[in-house]
This record gives structure tokens, C-alpha cells and sequence, in this order.
């Protein structure tokens, strides 16, 4: 996390994968990125018939897992590969190809057209996301065919490659908080290894992995589902993703909802000072459930500040001595830290923590060190998913923003303030693009939509990665008309797979039926 734009944000569905078993590379060539497609460069790719086939097992790059299993009623998913330009700038030179997954709406007769969904990161895999979380959506699938994909430079989808896992390792568990001028050299030189392995691996992919790149997709993917309008539903990134497709296309919006919003008019440092004080107040939320448990509260602390305390004093013992963590591995401070920021995204996930820490004040680092490797995008055979790199692409990329070590340090103490237990990690984080090998495009997304339709945008109170507040802001930016703000009352990142009834409610009736919820609703 310190390494890149705090914009990242964890898919929620493959956090619920977690259970089951955020955030910042041109050169070489970089895998599957460039087909020339010689035979076909004039042919419009709007037109192209795309061929549905039994979905493979997901590839290290995707995640873990099997074939997906088919949904209630025997309804199988089907995955396609579709063409796009690698440079929308130069749209009849090398194609790339993305791969697209979907089920089929269980009416026919009452199909609206395809829901396309993007989770976020940016760099989480939609192949291996919706089919874990298509429960939640069964009921849109009455009327929508139910589609995501590996957005370009994840997964399938001419993936961005970096360093490998043996590297990537010692680079997750190094110290991501320098305390003086040698660490801060490892630090600095982690940075320029890891770029530089982007810029090696990935080749011409890293300048085209942008989310206008990636609305640009989207487009193209309405048309070649057959579809006159984009219905779309996106959840953290997913919601920067498609408020940029609204400005580039409000003409073509359908019906969508943003949940989980990104602000989109703060830069990447005032991004990364609200998630600090995000993830403050979700751990303090956390801290006040247990103190309200009493003693079935595992935690020594008679007040949240305490157990707050307890938490720092456990962070600085892991600064100066990694624990046992099984398999010959052991628990860092950065690790630790990126254990409990994977665990505040749902309070589904508080047990786990508490869980965790309580076994790393007694030395076992093994449950902390399995979220770690969660949110960092470590598989059980020592693999990783490209989501890290991914991520690293796509908001270096996207952001101007380039913050070198000595203004991060120098943001310390501030983000230091918003969190005692997070801040450090964001602050140094600040620096995440500063080696980056391809230049940032934008210092904000233009999300304005004038003339597009209503958008639901759905911001969460006690949400730790994209604070609450940028639903609002959101909802203002796209315009008057456009932005239909719904709050959730609750904890956690993301709302509809909630447990509010009232917020599905809302988002069911515009989804399915068109009905717009009133600006300004409220759920609980």
C-alpha cells in the first residue's frame, strides 16, 4: 500500500474470496500486449461477433481458484476475448485483446441488456470477481445479462508484468517506513528496482493502461454486446472509471450506480490523507465494538484509545523485529499494517483482526501475514495476481503527480496526525510514482456529464477507503440532474453487498424498473 496512489481500494468480492481460502511501469515487450492483426487493421471493431465458451480456471495473474461453478438454476458463465486498439490515438495499429465474462439474465423476454461491472483496484480481476459475488447480484440477472472483465493490463487482458514473486517477497515485507538515512536508501532503491522491472517486463502496455483508455473500452464493449446505452455498475475505482466513460459519453449512459465512491477532485496527496483518516476511523469503529464486547473482546484495552495504543506499540516491535509466521516466513511492520487495512474494508472481516492481532501480541504473525498477502495479491502457491502491478500502472499513469522521498518525509507528521497507525505507511507512500518510467496524464478526472442519465451515487459513512464524503463530491461534479446522491448509515467498503435492505431497495427499483431514488436518500 505505501508503494503506490492511495486510490487503490481492494475488491470486496475477492476480500469474500479471502474468507473462502489500495496503491501506484515503457520498454520491452510485455506479454500478450501487442497483436498486429495484420490481416484486419481496417475492420471496425464495433462489429466484431464475439465467440462465448466455458470459462478456464483463472491464471496466476487473475487469482486463485477453479472454472467458476454455474449459478442457481444450472446457468453457466461464458468467457470471450474482444479486440481493442492498444492506442486509441492510432486505432487501426496493434490490437489487444480483453477477456470478457458473463451469465445470461434469467428472463429473455424481459432483458434490459447487459449490466457491465468493474469492482475496482484499479487492477482487480472482473473474470474472477463477479462469478464469487454473483449471489449478491441474482436478482439484476432477471432482467440484465450479468457481464465483467480483466480491464486492460490485468489478468487476461495484455497484463502488465513487473518483478517476481521471489522479489516481490522481500519488497512487500521490506520497511515501507524509513527511520533514518539508511532505511531510507533501501527505500528509495526498492522503488527504482521495482520501476524498473515494470519498464523491463511490460513493454509498450504502460502508457495505455489508463482509465480513459480503459472508458474508451467500455464503449466499445456496449456496442459489441449490442447495446445502445451502457448499464453499468461500478464500485470504488469502478466509480472513477465511470464517471470519466459519463464525461466521454453521457449521451450513452443508461442506467448505472456508483457505489463506494472516489472523490474526484482530490489530488493524489489529499486522497491519501483522507484514506488515512478513513482507515482511522474504521479502526476506531472497530476498536469501540470490541470495547463494547467486554471480555469477549480478545484484546487487552479497557478503551478504544488503548486498544489503539496497543496496536501502534505492536507495529514499532515489528519495525525492529519480524515474528514467526509460519512456512519459514516471518510478519514486518509493512506487512502487519497491510494485514489490518485488508481487514477493515467489511466488518465482516473485524473478527479476523481481532483474531490476528491478539495472536501477534503473542508472537504468531500467520493470520496477519495471510491478509497481507490478500491485499497484496499473494496466491497459496506463492504466485501473485498482477493486481499490484496493475495497480502501479494505472495510477502512475493516470496522475502527474510525482512526489519525491524528501516531500513525503516531510508530509510525515501530518499524516501522522490523521493516523497514528497509518499514517507513516500513506506518507512515504506519497512517493510511490516518483521513479515511474511513463509520464501521468491528468491531476484530476473530468467526471462533468451534462446530459447524461441519472447516475446513483452511493457513499457509505464509516467507509475506510474512499471516505464518505466523495459521494457528494461526485454526485456535484457530474452535474445537476445527473448525480443522484443515496448515504449509507454503516461500516465498511461498499453498500449494496451490505446488509441494508433499504440501499438494495434503491438500487434494484433504478436498475430494473428505472426508478430514479430521491435525491438526498438516506438508509441505515
Amino acid at each position: 500500500m505505501a508503494t503506490s496512489s492511495a486510490r487503490r481500494a481492494p475488491v470486496l468480492a475477492a476480500s469474500a474470496a479471502l474468507l473462502l481460502s489500495l496503491s501506484a511501469c515503457s520498454g520491452g515487450s510485455g506479454g500478450t500486449s501487442g497483436n498486429k492483426d495484420s490481416g484486419d487493421k481496417k475492420q471496425d471493431l464495433s462489429a466484431q461477433q464475439l465467440t462465448w465458451a466455458e470459462c478456464p480456471a483463472p491464471t496466476s495473474a487473475q487469482g486463485e481458484g477453479g472454472k467458476p461453478s454455474p449459478l442457481p438454476g444450472g446457468t453457466p458463465w461464458q468467457c470471450a476475448t474482444m479486440k481493442v486498439p492498444r492506442d486509441y490515438a492510432k486505432p487501426d495499429g496493434d490490437r489487444i485483446e480483453l477477456a470478457l465474462i458473463r451469465a445470461e439474465a434469467a428472463d429473455r423476454n424481459k432483458r434490459i441488456g447487459s449490466l457491465i461491472f468493474n469492482f475496482g483496484g484499479p487492477g482487480g480481476s472482473g473474470i474472477t470477481t463477479l462469478p464469487s459475488a454473483a449471489e449478491d447480484y441474482e436478482k439484476l440477472r432477471s432482467r440484465y445479462d450479468l457481464v465483467s472483465f480483466d480491464p486492460r493490463g490485468v489478468g487476461r487482458s495484455a497484463p502488465v508484468e513487473c518483478a517476481d514473486a521471489k522479489t516481490l517477497d522481500a519488497y512487500y515485507a521490506s520497511d515501507m517506513t524509513p527511520d533514518d538515512a539508511a532505511e531510507e536508501k533501501q527505500f528509495a532503491d526498492g522503488l527504482k528496482k521495482y520501476s524498473e522491472s515494470c519498464r523491463q517486463n511490460s513493454g509498450g502496455m504502460l502508457p495505455h493502461v489508463g482509465t480513459v483508455d480503459a472508458a474508451r473500452d467500455l464503449d466499445l464493449m456496449r456496442q459489441v454486446l449490442g447495446d445502445d446505452e451502457l448499464h453499468y455498475f461500478g464500485i470504488s475505482y469502478g466509480t472513477e472509471l465511470g464517471g470519466v466513460y459519463a464525461h466521454l459519453f453521457p449521451k450513452k449512459v443508461g442506467r448505472a450506480v456508483f457505489d463506494a465512491v472516489v472523490d474526484p477532485t482530490q489530488k493524489a496527496e489529499e486522497s491519501s490523507l483522507g484514506q488515512a483518516k478513513g482507515f482511522q476511523l474504521a479502526l476506531n469503529n472497530f476498536a469501540k465494538d470490541c470495547v463494547a464486547r467486554g471480555d469477549d473482546c480478545r484484546l487487552e484495552g479497557s478503551t478504544p484509545q488503548e486498544i489503539e495504543d496497543n496496536i501502534v506499540a505492536l507495529l514499532q516491535r515489528l519495525d525492529k523485529k519480524p515474528i514467526p509466521a509460519g512456512d519459514g516466513r516471518q510478519l514486518t511492520q509493512s506487512q502487519a499494517t497491510n494485514g489490518i487495512v485488508q481487514t477493515l474494508y467489511s466488518k465482516d472481516f473485524w473478527q479476523y483482526l481481532e483474531q490476528g492481532l491478539d495472536e501477534a501480541d503473542g508472537g504468531n504473525g500467520s493470520l496477519l501475514l495471510v491478509l497481507a498477502d490478500a491485499m497484496n495479491g499473494r496466491n497459496q502457491d506463492g504466485t501473485y495476481s498482477n493486481i499490484g502491478a496493475a495497480n502501479a500502472a494505472v495510477n502512475c499513469v493516470d496522475s502527474k503527480e510525482r512526489y519525491d522521498l524528501a516531500y513525503a518525509k516531510s508530509k510525515v507528521a501530518d499524516f501522522r496526525a490523521a493516523s497514528p497507525v497509518f499514517g507513516d505507511f500513506l506518507a512515504w507512500g506519497l512517493s510511490g510514482c516518483s521513479t515511474w518510467p511513463v509520464p501521468g496524464q491528468r491531476v484530476t478526472p473530468n467526471v462533468s456529464a451534462p446530459g447524461a442519465a441519472p447516475i446513483v451515487v452511493i457513499g457509505t459513512t464509516g467507509d475506510p477507503a474512499t471516505p464518505y464524503e466523495g459521494a457528494r463530491k461526485m454526485a456535484e461534479k457530474l452535474g445537476k440532474g445527473v448525480g443522484v446522491e443515496l448515504t449509507y448509515k454503516g461500516e465498511g467498503h461498499g453498500a449494496y453487498n451490505g446488509s441494508s435492505a433499504c440501499v438494495k431497495s434503491a438500487v434494484d427499483g433504478y436498475l430494473l424498473d428505472g426508478k430514479v431514488p430521491a435525491a438526498g436518500t438516506v438508509c441505515e
